[in-house]
């Protein structure tokens, strides 16, 4: 390949962890199809997402400090000098990515944001709008960046690559805890209060569980840290991000709000049980694996943000009418028909 189409990229996605998680797929997908490689720049507390993807070469982990103000600046130089006759794939089209662009001398290529689609949707949901947003999820919007027509869905799904010794790691953590085997894991956190299903409901979940002779781990990262159920197997903030992909991929399954770690499971291949509220399928971040499903009620309403950081003022009837009695059959169902 010549200068004008390197066979060596350099992409930008510095947050958030599912648009990370995301990313991965379609970096197989470029490396199976064109044979590209790829430096990946990103945050340092998601770098361990990209850890062993067989197209990465090199993870550039940047720190908050280096990220911030014009810090950035200078690194982005740095940056650019480094990678030299590599491309650049601008993966985020944030002012960060931007100074990095400008910094870059070299082909640049951007995907479509669908930033004005996605406003002037939630300003006033015409069809038009829907179906454009609608006909492609995120990561076939990443390809875009570099293929004129986008591949199916089930092509650019997110993978993440676990090693043997962090998969055994995963079964000694649970063999540890007295984990019955199978089991759930469950996500009951997300960035923003209004995705979550409410913590009475998650704690009503779980017996609907366990009388199905299943048993279950909670994981993630949360500032209460769900400190009032005192129990072995709740693991909040306990695990780092890849051993948490690996304790996610032993599970049956996850089931999950609308989060980074509904990406993290498919990746890792565990079928997802994901409870929709403010958010919706048309920005593009359903979950995509073979058994993953969606459980949302369709009201006026939805959506009713973009990152599900508006503040409700119905009570959050989008996720309180979900009735845990319908999630666990909605779980019972996902298992049978993935067969774990």
């Amino acid at each position: 390949m010549g200068r004008d189409f390197p066979d060596r990229w350099v992409v930008f996605r510095a947050s958030a962890m599912g648009d990370v998680a995301l990313i991965t797929g379609p970096l197989a997908w470029w490396n199976r199809t064109r044979d590209l490689r790829f430096t990946v720049v990103t945050r340092a507390g998601l770098a361990p997402l990209i850890t062993g993807h067989p197209a990465v070469d090199e993870v550039i982990a940047v720190t908050q400090d280096e990220i911030d103000g014009s810090a950035w600046w200078a690194k982005a130089g740095r940056i650019a000098t480094d990678c030299a006759g590599m491309g650049f794939l601008d993966l985020h089209r944030s002012l960060r990515s931007i100074a990095l662009t400008l910094r870059w001398d070299g082909p640049v290529r951007v995907y479509p944001k669908f930033g004005l689609t996605r406003r002037l949707y939630n300003i006033m949901p015409l069809g038009p709008l829907e179906h454009r947003l609608l006909a492609l999820n995120v990561p076939q919007r990443y390809t875009l960046a570099l293929d004129a027509t986008p591949p199916p869905k089930e092509e650019v799904r997110p993978v993440i690559h676990l090693t043997e010794s962090e998969t055994a790691g995963a079964r000694q953590h649970l063999d540890h805890i007295g984990i019955r085997r199978p089991f759930v894991a469950l996500h009951p956190f997300a960035t923003h209060p209004d995705k979550v299903w409410p913590m009475g409901y998650w704690l009503s979940l779980i017996p609907l569980i366990e009388r199905q002779g299943l048993d279950w781990i909670i994981v993630g990262k949360n500032p209460d840290h769900l400190e009032a159920l005192d129990d072995p197997r709740n693991l909040t903030a306990k695990t780092a991000l890849r051993e948490t992909c690996a304790l996610i991929a032993q599970a049956s399954a996850l089931v999950t709000a609308d989060s980074g770690p509904m990406h993290l499971a498919t990746a890792v291949g565990t079928p997802v049980v994901a409870l929709f509220g403010p958010t919706a399928r048309v920005w593009g971040f359903f979950p995509s694996g073979p058994h993953d499903t969606v459980l949302e009620q369709q009201l006026s309403c939805r959506p009713c943000s973009l990152h599900g950081d508006t503040r409700c003022r119905n009570g959050r009837e989008c996720l309180t009418s979900i009735e845990p009695e319908v999630v666990a059959a909605r779980l019972f169902e996902t298992l049978e028909n993935a067969g774990r």
